[in-house]
């Protein structure tokens, strides 16, 4: 065993160079359970997504393609593309070589394709996912939302007082209550802590909080001053795209929405780096260059890809679909707030064209970036 692998297997970071390119392998699994210490990610509840291709779903695909022929005949010539198309063409085009080598480089370590059938089994036989699991944003736009509330049980007896929410009794170590929404949930303790909400339990790693809210509320969490703002900001937004609206599984906004995200006011006085996870369309990489990022202070930024493959090793779709490609794009950008060299701006250092490839999980799951794009000692915040 080659000491790559035994650093994968226990970081779960693969880092190859090919061609003078840089593409790292992530185990999702591996990276989350470093934030933890006395409980576990079961691959088998990461990886709830199928990685076969259905009969059913090949004919599904087929129909959309046919149906999206169609159209454009009846709209237009076949090359007659407009300038966001051709764009989009182009961009795709500058980005398909090195993920072409990437994926090469992924696929001739031998030693970790030996691997990957056995990232996604589980030691442990789990249940799977309830019907009743619970819809925080459906339950965030109740009524009732600033009246739930959700217990967290430590194990010391003789936590400090300033933890905020309201104590139970004691059963066997303490249990404070805090409201659920629009409230900042912090676990300060060195170990992982148990929380309980309508009878589903759930994990709050050491040294971890979050603050379960919406766009509305999110000013509460600009610090009062700079210094004690934050020097990594990671955002996944709810873009309008086709297949969130069809699956519904989470309601969208539209892009301005994001215009007004408080991401300078979050940025720590030293500088922040903002990762930005966005879609393949070109309008929406317009609009992030051109308004979102000016909006938000970030002045330069470089671009990765996150590959995505099976368990096999192959990509989950075919590389050159206009819709469903396999990747997605992180933008990370900084925030200098002081003003400094630019040369001397620590993303300059995160290089252009690098490719993090993974096993995906659940639709719309990222894989965690804390470990890879920080330094070693730094901690992820989930």
């Amino acid at each position: 065993m080659s000491d790559e692998v035994r650093s994968f297997l226990d970081t779960g970071i693969y880092r190859l160079v090919r061609d003078g390119s840089k593409v790292v392998f992530l185990d999702p699994v591996r990276i989350i359970n470093h934030s933890y210490t006395r409980f576990w990610v079961s691959p088998s509840a990461y990886y709830s997504r199928s990685f076969e291709t259905t009969t059913a779903a090949l004919k599904t695909d087929a129909v959309e393609d046919s149906r999206i022929l169609k159209k454009r005949k009846r709209t237009r010539a076949p090359r007659d593309l407009n300038e966001s198309e051709r764009a989009a063409v182009k961009r795709h085009q500058e980005a398909r070589t090195f993920l072409l080598n990437a994926h090469k480089a992924f696929l001739e370590a031998a030693e970790l394709q030996a691997l990957l059938p056995e990232l996604v089994k589980s030691e442990v036989s789990l249940p799977t996912r309830r019907a009743s699991e619970q819809k925080f944003i459906q339950l965030g736009s109740l009524w009732q939302a600033p009246l739930y509330e959700i217990s967290l049980c430590f194990r010391n007896k003789n936590l400090s007082d300033d933890t905020g929410g309201y104590r139970l009794g004691d059963h066997g170590g303490t249990i404070i209550v805090h409201q659920l929404y629009n409230n900042l949930i912090c676990n300060e303790t060195n170990e992982d802590v148990e929380a309980e909400f309508q009878s589903n339990r759930y994990i709050l790693p050491s040294r971890s909080c979050f603050h379960m809210s919406d766009l509305q509320q999110v000013r509460n969490l600009v610090p009062a001053h700079s210094k004690d703002g934050f020097n990594f900001i990671v955002i996944d937004p709810p873009w309008e795209n086709g297949s969130a609206c069809q699956k519904a599984v989470y309601p969208t906004l539209p892009n301005r929405y994001f215009l007004y995200l408080p991401v300078k006011e979050l940025a720590h006085e030293g500088g922040a780096l903002v990762a930005l996870w966005m879609t393949n369309r070109e309008k929406l990489r317009i609009f992030v260059e051109n308004e979102l990022f000016p909006a938000w202070g970030v002045t330069k930024f470089v671009l990765s890809y996150w590959l995505k493959v099976k368990p096999d090793g192959s990509l989950i779709g075919e590389l050159d679909l206009f819709h469903h490609r396999p990747y997605e794009c992180l933008l990370l950008g900084y925030i200098n707030l002081q003003n400094d060299d630019s040369r001397a701006m620590p993303f300059e250092y995160l290089g252009i064209n690098q490719v993090i490839v993974s096993i995906p999980g659940d639709y719309s799951r990222k894989p965690p970036l804390g470990r890879s794009y920080t330094r070693p000692q730094a901690r992820k915040v989930h």
